[in-house]
């Protein structure tokens, strides 16, 4: 057995890919699925969409691949956080839609737990802030708004999870209810310092604690698949949530390091060891990964709409075809004009933590078009992450000094790189594997079977394609910088 299966389950498609034993693509698919707006600020997922892409795109990565089930010897899992599920435990259903990450249905109840005082106590446990963005308050919605819920639940008749713990209980055949710490750090009722749930907040929100998967390592043991799936049982040995599995693929492992994600929205990781580094700047205190019962902190800054703005001038303004065409357009801009666009579609993230925020443009003339918009929306991606980057420098000495990791997408387009750098004033550097998500949950997946070295020798194989170096001047970067901070003011001002 000499090849990984990594389930690679996103916002908006999944995708699996088969790597070698030496992590070398060999194989993949991907598949979209819709996107569900019920109502303004929510987001929902049909959960038999998750699980049909995720299913499909795993048999055609191996038919593709030309090899057997009999040559995985793992598969390892990685998925998009925070979007919540319940379902019933006898029948695998769920109870409702899944609510998506960037939902913000649940803002009305994170305000009043703030307006009670309680946020301090769960920032201090979990990590975390009081936002729509997490689990928490979306389990609470659910077990409120569905009929009978809460008393089921309470029975044990209902299992919880995010994304990971649905698809190991799907390819389980209901076997196996756990999910991995990463993922568990990011539902608002973990306490990543004791590495346990938390029954006080849980009692908080009204959430039976019979509904909580196990929580194991991210290279652990998380059952075999049902035959029926594949032609054979194949162990599922690592899982991690996205932006943690991206900072394993990009071989984040010393203290200091960075990586910045670059997919439906942008997440920068800053590794900070054992040490759990409160932020005195919104950002959020998480798990990195945890091997070996050994647990790994790290800040993150969550963006999030990154690749989504161009997204939405695919879809909403169609002003382009195709995502490529974002780096002509930007490059025929005018360069006398400075349109500034704050892309808070869904409220702004990191550091500013504003889900009633909406979207904003600034400084259009008769003259923009376009061009102008294209080249404003990649660059808000390198203003959001230079937001990140000085609120980690804040936190945790100088760790936006350094080089910024980059991987996802996005990063194929060299002008919003060249851009990030420049507003940076700091090298970025690109991978040649820039679907390092994946490649995170292989690595885990392999290093659990064997197949895979150990983390300080896969950190000496990764390999960089193009280093990218400022060549703004500091004037320009300062002017460029400070009409952003004025944009993202007035668009919270309103």
């Amino acid at each position: 057995m000499t090849h990984i299966l990594a389930i690679d389950q996103g916002t908006t498609s999944s995708r699996a890919i088969i790597f070698d034993a030496g992590l070398r693509v060999v194989a993949s698919a991907q598949e979209e699925f819709p996107q569900h707006y019920p109502a303004s600020g929510w987001v929902e997922h049909d959960p038999s969409d998750l699980w049909s892409t995720v299913a499909g795109t795993a048999r055609a990565a191996i038919e593709k691949a030309g090899i057997k089930a009999t040559s995985i010897a793992a598969i390892g899992i990685t998925n998009q956080r925070e979007t919540t599920l319940i379902w019933d435990r006898a029948t695998g259903e769920p109870i409702h839609r899944a609510i998506v990450w960037q939902d913000r249905r649940t803002a009305d109840t994170c305000t009043a737990l703030k307006d009670a005082g309680h946020e301090p106590m769960i920032t201090a446990r979990t990590g975390l802030l009081l936002d729509p963005y997490f689990s928490g308050t979306k389990i609470k919605w659910l077990l409120d708004h569905v009929p009978g819920a809460r008393d089921r639940a309470k029975r044990g008749e209902l299992a919880f999870g995010t994304v990971d713990t649905f698809l190991i209980w799907k390819l389980t055949g209901g076997r196996v209810h756990a999910t991995d710490a990463t993922n568990a750090a990011r539902t608002l009722v973990y306490n990543i310092a004791r590495g346990e749930w938390d029954a006080e907040i849980c009692a908080l929100l009204d959430i039976p604690m019979s509904l909580l998967p196990e929580v194991r390592d991210c290279a652990a043991d998380y059952g075999t698949t049902r035959p029926d799936l594949f032609g054979r049982e194949i162990p599922i040995l690592g899982v991690a949530g996205d932006q943690q599995a991206a900072t394993v693929g990009q071989a984040c492992f010393a203290p200091g390091m960075m990586k910045s994600t670059y997919g439906t929205g942008c997440f920068a990781l800053l590794n900070t060891g054992a040490d759990m580094v409160p932020s005195k700047n919104r950002l959020l205190t998480t798990i990195a990964y945890r091997l070996n019962g050994q647990t790994t902190y790290a800040l993150e800054g969550s963006i999030f709409i990154a690749g989504a703005v161009v997204q939405w001038l695919r879809d909403g303004l169609k002003i382009i075809r195709e995502a490529r065409e974002t780096q002509p357009l930007a490059d025929a801009a005018d360069p006398a004009q400075d349109v500034v666009l704050v892309p808070a579609f869904t409220g702004l993230g990191a550091p500013y933590w504003r889900p009633d925020c909406r979207g904003a443009v600034y400084g259009l003339t008769r003259n923009s078009g376009p061009a102008e918009l294209a080249k404003a929306a990649l660059e808000s991606v390198g203003y959001q992450t230079r937001d990140l980057l000085e609120a980690m420098r804040s936190d945790w000495g100088a760790a936006a000094d350094g080089v910024l990791r980059v991987d996802g997408g996005m990063t194929a387009s060299d002008w919003a790189m060249q851009f990030l750098s420049d507003i940076l004033g700091a090298p970025v550097d690109r991978p040649v594997v820039t679907e390092t998500t994946a490649l995170g949950a292989a690595y885990l997946a392999g290093l659990q079977a064997g197949l895979c070295p150990p983390p300080a020798e896969f950190q000496s194989s990764w390999a960089l394609q193009r280093r990218f170096t400022p060549h703004m001047d500091e004037a320009t970067r300062r002017a460029k910088y400070a009409r952003w901070g004025r944009a993202v003011a007035a668009t919270m001002s309103v």
